[in-house]
């Protein structure tokens, strides 16, 4: 039997993973997907409790670069309510062979985002203030590192969450820029006498 007939074979009874982008985004088990992220996420968070750095920096590292993390952040950005607003390219993921491309794309060496796009809104007394929107694949790489931050886990416990101290800004907003999380990690270090 040739390889071939095998292919030809496997494809009649229905054998195998699917060839195509489309029917590989809408044969995926998400039960099982979240299932992993959450798995990760709860072994951050007791890490984090643990104080153990370097299990926890391994931990987000593998998070933010698997396959499950990737269609997950692809998941939550491509079905929210912003999913038909364009970036600067001008591209949306709405179809699943589109967001199966758009997860294998996203790579975690030679990342760079893309402007934001410029929209200005009308507010209340007549004026206009800008709002930037950033493209779907920055959206989605976004999503998936913060991820591995652990705070905005919708799957964490109380007890879980309360391992990633909250800081606000003045806006009420959480600190969520890289010289933040630098600053938040070296008072961590400092508190438990590893510096």
């Amino acid at each position: 039997m040739t390889a071939t007939e095998t292919a030809a074979q496997a494809g009649a009874i229905g054998a195998g993973a699917p060839s195509h982008p489309e029917g590989m985004w809408l044969q995926a088990d998400w039960t099982r997907i979240q299932t992993e992220v959450r798995r990760l996420q709860v072994r951050i968070a007791k890490a984090t409790q643990e104080g153990r750095w370097g299990k926890l920096k391994a931990l987000q590292r593998l998070l933010t670069r698997s396959h499950s993390g990737k269609m997950l952040a692809v998941k939550r950005v491509t079905e929210n309510r912003g999913k038909r607003t364009p970036g600067v390219d001008g591209k949306i993921w709405s179809t699943p062979a589109a967001k199966w491309k758009g997860m294998q794309s996203m790579g975690h060496y030679g990342y760079q985002a893309l402007p934001l796009r410029r929209v200005y809104i009308p507010k209340s007394n007549g004026k206009k203030r800008p709002l930037g929107i950033p493209t779907v694949s920055v959206n989605c790489t976004s999503g998936q590192h913060s991820f591995g931050l652990g705070r905005d886990s919708p799957s964490l416990s109380p007890t879980q969450r309360s391992a990633f101290p909250r800081t606000e800004g003045a806006t009420g907003r959480w600190r969520r820029h890289a010289h933040s999380a630098q600053r938040r990690a070296r008072q961590l270090r400092r508190s438990q006498g590893m510096d």
